[in-house]
């Protein structure tokens, strides 16, 4: 109750107000349109103003309360044509995992448009195209991706590599992924891809300077560089063996290696041999003594009594080693054949049986019988040549041969008889 007097004491005091100003401030508005005017008091014209207002007000909320149901309507019909494309999304996605291709392809791109993620729906159908054996189509869907969905290059390009390894492209992969590679800069899954498309086209170089870039990012293991380095570097040389004349581009690849690698026997072994064949022996004959100075290993002991630098002081050298290692077969075997490059026929002789009693071998033998067919102990020489041959037919594969047919002949004719 006093709150109600209180709001009527105010509205009087407020009307009172009004009033005075009213009779206090005279003024009137002038309207002048053409030859009409209208005119009438200030207050009046302000209560009219006052009431246009408020009109216009309730119009424009009456015309909202019209329009944002249709807007309502259209926002709730978009959200359920995208529960339906999702729907249909998860449906081809299930189609294509099971297998069945032409059924996600179409349910894919059926739910693309309304999708809201039409690039899953595109590189998926394209996949599934792919699947297929249509190219052009998964093409095409690869390029409608692009365009729905901006900065989708990356995924799209990785798409397209994929699907170009999967039918025996390399060459077109590998300028896919050698773009993307120069675009994006060590993105782990463009480094493996690069991997796999240089290890299936044989590019070894390429190999060997992605290696440091897939160890960096933690994308092979220890032990899985080491092995392609190992093979990178020895297909390398190989070609460099099967293709001789670039010596300098020989030394790079060779001071490039890991130090672990240049301490590989079977590498140590290529290089020389490459090495030789290039007219580089004296460089080999270093490489291998300091080599046989760290690690001793028969295959370098072997290779080393091959050269041909200087046959006295490799003899010498050889010597000196068998007062560490006397019954080292390989390095008598060594011994052996420097012996014969000095013209020291009778110590060659001793080197090579020694080697024979140390470890029988048929090397060694078809040394003995070479040098006794020359020494004219023409029975010696047969007698190990036949041990040459015997210890060397030990390590053939077993296989039939003419004889065991004419015994089996002979044993069928004892029978019927």
């Amino acid at each position: 109750m006093r709150k109600l007097i209180l709001l009527i004491i105010a509205g009087l005091a407020v009307g009172a107000l009004f009033g005075h100003l009213m009779m206090s401030v005279p003024g009137y508005w002038l309207i002048r349109v053409g030859d009409t005017s209208v005119q009438t008091s200030f207050w009046f014209g302000l209560v009219l103003l006052l009431g246009a207002f408020i009109v216009v007000h309730f119009v424009l909320r009456l015309l909202t309360g019209i329009i944002r149901p249709v807007g309502r309507f259209r926002t709730w019909n978009s959200r359920a044509r995208n529960r339906r494309a999702m729907k249909r999304t998860v449906r081809g996605l299930v189609a294509l995992t099971e297998g069945r291709w032409k059924r996600a392809e179409r349910t894919l791109v059926k739910a693309a448009d309304d999708s809201s993620t039409p690039l899953v729906n595109y590189l998926s159908a394209a996949l599934a195209a792919h699947y297929q054996g249509h190219y052009d189509t998964a093409q095409e869907h690869l390029n409608q991706a692009q365009l729905t969905t901006e900065g989708a290059d990356t995924a799209v390009g990785l798409m397209q590599a994929q699907l170009m390894i999967d039918r025996q492209q390399p060459e077109e992969a590998l300028a896919i992924l050698n773009r993307l590679d120069r675009k994006l800069n060590n993105h782990p899954q463009v480094l493996k891809l690069l991997k796999q498309v240089h290890l299936s086209v044989n590019d070894w170089e390429g190999l060997r300077r992605l290696i440091p870039r897939l160890a960096a990012q933690k994308l092979i293991s220890s032990q899985e560089r080491e092995q392609l380095e190992f093979k990178a570097y020895r297909e390398l040389i190989l070609f460099e063996l099967r293709t001789p004349g670039n010596i300098e581009r020989l030394r790079t690849l060779w001071a490039d290696m890991p130090e672990y690698l240049r301490a590989n026997t079977e590498l140590l072994v290529l290089y020389a041999d490459a090495l030789v064949q290039s007219q580089e022996e004296v460089i080999a004959e270093r490489l291998l003594h300091k080599a046989l100075d760290h690690h001793w290993d028969a295959r370098l002991v072997t290779r080393y009594g091959l050269l041909n630098v200087d046959p006295a002081r490799q003899l010498a050298t050889a010597e000196g080693w068998l007062r560490e290692r006397p019954n080292d077969p390989e390095l008598l075997l060594t011994c052996g054949r420097l012996s014969l490059r000095t013209g020291k026929w009778d110590k060659a002789q001793e080197y090579f049986e020694a080697s024979q009693r140390q470890r029988p071998n048929g090397v060694v033998c078809a040394e003995l019988a070479r040098l006794y067919a020359s020494l004219g102990e023409h029975n010696k020489s047969q007698l190990y040549y036949r041990h040459s041959v015997e210890l060397l037919a030990q390590s053939l594969p077993s296989l039939p041969q003419p004889s065991d047919a004419r015994d089996n002949q002979i044993e069928g004719k004892k029978k019927r008889a």
